[in-house]
């Protein structure tokens, strides 16, 4: 009777931790990480930061393309950690959470605000369309903690003290990857996790 009350204890604490765990963690310790694909620049991992600078050059053979890390990982309901800085030249940084068949949700944020965007997969073009350009505006200088909560049609965006909730029927739909971007000047990105 001990036996089993001791397996069960243990197989109920080891469940609990399991549920715990993260489905991504990457605190840029190093270098590679196989879920991650940083491109469109020189990235460059120390601190347990990633940084780059925009090379001009790279942009434009990636159609206006900034540097950006991608993060191979499946997923639906999910809720996406991460903190970012700028230099007073970044023009964007957007985040995107993209499917099988493209883009699914994005917000960018500019030196005036953060729009919201959804991409219906019933367009014929995979047009966007906006939920909202209320968010806050780029702050260069400071680490800046980012929380994105999918949770079926749902995306609630935390940036900073800002925090809202936005709705679209095409939000609900499996997810393959996530990515952080951006364009000009010089951004870090750290403390990169995923929950369920």
């Amino acid at each position: 009777m001990m036996i089993t009350r001791l397996l069960l204890a243990s197989f109920l604490t080891t469940s609990v931790f399991a549920a715990e765990a993260p489905l991504l963690k990457d605190d840029f310790s190093a270098a590679k990480l196989e879920s991650r694909r940083a491109s469109r620049g020189e990235w460059k991992f120390a601190d347990n930061s990633a940084t780059c600078t925009q090379d001009d050059k790279l942009y434009k053979k990636f159609k206006d393309h900034g540097p950006i890390i991608f993060y191979d990982l499946a997923y639906e309901d999910a809720t996406i950690h991460f903190s970012y800085k700028v230099d007073d030249a970044v023009k964007s940084v957007v985040f995107t959470s993209n499917g099988a068949d493209g883009h699914i949700f994005r917000f960018v944020m500019n030196p005036k605000n953060t729009g919201i965007r959804a991409f219906p997969a019933d367009s014929k073009d995979h047009t966007s369309i906006s939920l909202g350009q209320d968010g806050p505006p780029l702050n260069p200088g400071e680490w800046v903690p980012v929380v994105v909560t999918l949770r079926g049609s749902k995306a609630t965006v935390k940036i900073g003290d800002f925090e809202k909730t936005y709705e679209h029927a095409s939000l609900a739909r499996p997810k393959t990857n996530l990515s952080v971007g951006f364009s000009f000047g010089t951004v870090s990105v750290k403390d990169v996790v995923v929950e369920k």
